[in-house]
C-alpha cells in the first residue's frame, strides 16, 4: 500500500506547477489549463483523505468541483472566442485594457 504522504506530495507538486503557469504565462488558454491542474491536485487531496479517513464526504465534494470547473471551462472558453474575434488575441497582457 502506497503511503499518503505519497499522494499529498503529488498533489503539492501538481498544485505547484498550476499555480507556476497561472503566475509566468500570459495565454489565456494556458492558464485556463493551469487552472484546472490546481483543480486536479485539490481533488486528489479530496480522495485521498476521504479514502485514508473512510469519509465520503470527500468524494463527493471532488463531483462538486468537477462541476464548478466545467462550467468555468465552457464560460472561459465562451469569453476567450469572443475576445478573440474583437482584439484578435487571447494574451492577457493585450487584453487587460478591455474598456467599452
Amino acid at each position: 500500500m502506497v503511503p499518503i504522504s505519497f499522494y499529498l506530495g503529488l498533489s503539492v507538486i501538481l498544485f505547484s506547477l498550476g499555480a507556476l503557469g497561472v503566475i509566468l504565462r500570459r495565454n489565456a488558454i494556458i492558464i485556463f489549463m493551469s487552472l484546472e491542474m490546481m483543480f486536479n491536485a485539490a481533488n486528489l487531496a479530496f480522495i485521498v483523505f476521504a479514502l485514508y479517513y473512510q469519509n465520503l464526504s470527500g468524494q463527493i465534494f471532488v463531483f462538486f468541483v468537477m462541476t464548478v470547473a466545467a462550467a468555468e471551462v465552457a464560460v472561459g472558453l465562451a469569453l476567450m472566442v469572443a475576445i478573440f474575434r474583437s482584439k484578435h488575441t487571447i494574451d492577457v497582457d493585450d487584453v487587460s485594457s478591455l474598456k467599452g
